[in-house]
């Protein structure tokens, strides 16, 4: 999608956000207590930490939400280094500032950032870009990542891979979109993530089929890895 004003897409990404956080339906199809969704959760954080541990901060979660991404990725970022959550909503950040006390959250645009020219070492872009589906705002939010990502910096990047025809609110980020997100830096993208609504209904068979399933390609939906800024 291209020719929307920014402000007109951030504020249907407003929409969106208090939409969803208002439907129970949509909170409890992600429910920790299904067996496929905590196995989603944990193969990100297992090959999330792999990925990043011994990057440096300070750290920059984009689109935070409540700081799940960063609680989740703790055990392999840097005690000692500054965590930042932005993003769009309010009530998110409110929730997040009260259960993540050890990291600081700021309301802000994507595309706005109230930081300094090179001062981050590593941006967690966790569903992020799928959620944006004006072309504009995608660069300006890359370029953004761009100006406050040190050089050698590294964007964690967790996304989907393909567009969901059942869901018109996200699109997704195929490994050479991203490189026309970031030209001229070192991208590696793995697809993870057994479909969902595949991995809810496996039930007590969850801990033996998951990993068998993750390795079929044609069965994940997202890409993880680092995408490297030149040093």
């Amino acid at each position: 999608m291209a020719g929307r004003s920014r402000t007109a897409e951030v504020d249907r990404l407003r929409r969106v956000y208090d939409d969803y956080d208002r439907d129970p339906h949509a909170r409890r199809r992600w429910s920790l207590d299904n067996p496929g969704n905590r196995a989603v959760h944990a193969e990100r954080a297992r090959r999330s930490a792999e990925l990043l541990r011994g990057v440096p901060g300070p750290v920059l979660d984009l689109g935070c939400g409540t700081g799940q991404v960063l609680a989740e990725l703790a055990p392999a970022l840097d005690p000692s280094r500054v965590r930042l959550g932005v993003d769009l909503s309010a009530s998110r950040l409110s929730e997040g500032a009260r259960r993540r006390p050890e990291a600081s959250f700021v309301r802000a645009e994507g595309s706005e950032l109230p930081l300094p020219d090179e001062g981050v070492g590593l941006v967690l872009a966790y569903t992020l870009f799928s959620s944006v589906l004006d072309d504009g705002l995608a660069r300006r939010v890359a370029a953004e990542i761009a100006r406050v990502l040190r050089p050698g910096g590294v964007v964690a990047w967790y996304d989907l891979r393909r567009s969901n025809p059942a869901n018109a609110g996200v699109r997704g980020w195929p490994a050479p979109a991203v490189v026309g997100l970031f030209p001229g830096w070192a991208v590696d993208l793995r697809p993870v993530t057994v479909l969902p609504p595949l991995a809810r209904r496996l039930g007590r068979a969850t801990d033996r089929a998951y990993p068998w399933l993750a390795r079929v390609r044609p069965l994940t939906t997202h890409l993880l890895g680092r995408v490297t800024k030149p040093a």
